[in-house]
């Protein structure tokens, strides 16, 4: 499926979504924060359970199944976690039906092979049952982590103790999965997910008031996703369209370190955005990478430097290459090319940008950075194409705001 307006607004509906909206809380706790952390917690799990238990897992169930069930989500809205697992319980089939054409009539261009995707992953529970178990243990904790900054909040609150036994009680289902026993062990997985985790609080635009406001939390998320479908209209490879979906997710990583630094600050002196990216990687060797297992550091590096670049891996170095070049000899699996559409990735991220100054100045809530940010990216995409993707038609679905 091509990207279109229609999608992408609905992917940042999740932004307006708020959690535990009955509690006190601090901010960045909406339903697309939640979701960007699963995802990234779901990273930690799958990658100890392939190293732990040796595990043979399908990458790609894992991302389009963490796709699904945020789509699902978005669709049914805030309704509280009871509510919503007795729904399932008993309801599941008409509630997913629903969903589906709900989907479909939000999204009429959604394509019919991808809700066949989703259709079977859900009303067919008995596959790949190691990759959805991942999927809800990464989920629940998300969950947890939300709730253990709240808690202290709202101790004494009628139901707060239930709540917490439930959530302790569905972790431990999940014990079995090396993944969650190294993060019961509070060690550096552990740290690693409170590391990310702040990614949440760290807003996008901050110089500019702005609605939704996202996070650099939810935008990797949302660069992420719309990777993956670039991927599959280019008819990536399984393993490419899988490493377009965690390049995206993690390729803001650094700025838990260093913050959000707009573009104008970086352009604003020659040589100065050189400089705050060799800052970036600098601090992600000393103090992410001693976080993570050392077989795990040359991924992660691979995903967060030179990231919007078109590279492949060939005997253990990296390759920078075209997109007719990805296309032609680099589009297979099991080959280990790691390839990865930087090009089209760094076209994502502006055009996240771009929706996120333009959906504001849509609800009448705008400022000087966003009017400027929305028309340099409008003039910067206004005949663009890359490999083949007509950035150009995605953009003008955005109407001018006066």
């Amino acid at each position: 499926m091509m990207l279109t307006k229609n999608f992408i607004e609905f992917l940042y509906e999740a932004a307006h979504i708020q959690r535990w909206n009955d509690h006190i809380r601090p901010c960045g706790f909406t339903e697309l924060d939640k979701q960007a952390h699963k995802m990234m917690i779901l990273y930690v799990l799958a990658r100890h359970e392939e190293d732990d238990h040796h595990a043979k897992l399908n990458w790609l169930v894992l991302i389009e199944g963490g796709i699904f069930e945020f789509l699902h989500r978005n669709v049914l809205t805030d309704i509280k976690p009871p509510v919503f697992h007795e729904l399932m319980r008993v309801h599941g089939k008409d509630l997913n039906s629903w969903v589906y054409q709900e989907l479909q009539r939000r999204i009429p261009e959604i394509e019919p092979a991808f809700m066949q995707r989703m259709q079977r992953y859900f009303d067919h529970q008995d596959e790949y049952l190691l990759e959805k178990k991942l999927l809800r243990a990464a989920h629940y904790l998300a969950t947890q982590w939300e709730f253990e900054l709240i808690y202290h909040f709202n101790q004494g609150l009628y139901g707060i103790e239930e709540t917490r036994q439930a959530i302790e009680s569905a972790i431990e289902d999940h014990y079995d999965l090396a993944g969650v026993q190294k993060l019961a062990l509070k060690g550096k997985s552990s740290k690693f997910i409170d590391l990310i985790g702040q990614l949440r609080f760290q807003k996008r635009w901050a110089q500019s008031p702005r609605v939704p406001e996202t996070s650099v939390m939810g935008h990797v998320l949302l660069v992420a996703i719309m990777g993956y479908f670039c991927a599959l209209h280019l008819g990536a490879c399984e393993e490419r369209a899988v490493n377009d979906f965690l390049c995206g997710l993690f390729h803001d990583l650094p700025e838990v370190l260093t913050r959000d630094i707009i573009s104008p600050i970086k352009r604003s002196v020659e040589g100065l955005d050189v400089l705050i990216k060799k800052i970036e990687e600098r601090q992600v060797e000393e103090k992410i990478l001693p976080l993570l297992p050392y077989s795990w550091h040359q991924d992660i590096l691979y995903f967060t430097k030179n990231e919007f670049a078109n590279k492949v891996v060939i005997d253990g170095e990296i390759k920078i290459v075209s997109s007719e070049e990805l296309d032609s000899l680099y589009n297979v699996n099991g080959k280990g090319y790691k390839a990865v559409d930087g090009r089209v990735l760094k076209g994502c991220d502006h055009l996240a940008a771009f929706v996120e100054a333009w959906l504001s100045r849509r609800h009448g809530i705008t400022s000087k950075h966003l009017e400027a940010g929305e028309q340099e990216l409008r003039e910067e995409y206004r005949e663009k194409q890359i490999a083949g993707i007509n950035f150009a038609q995605i953009f003008g679905a955005f109407p001018s705001i006066p």
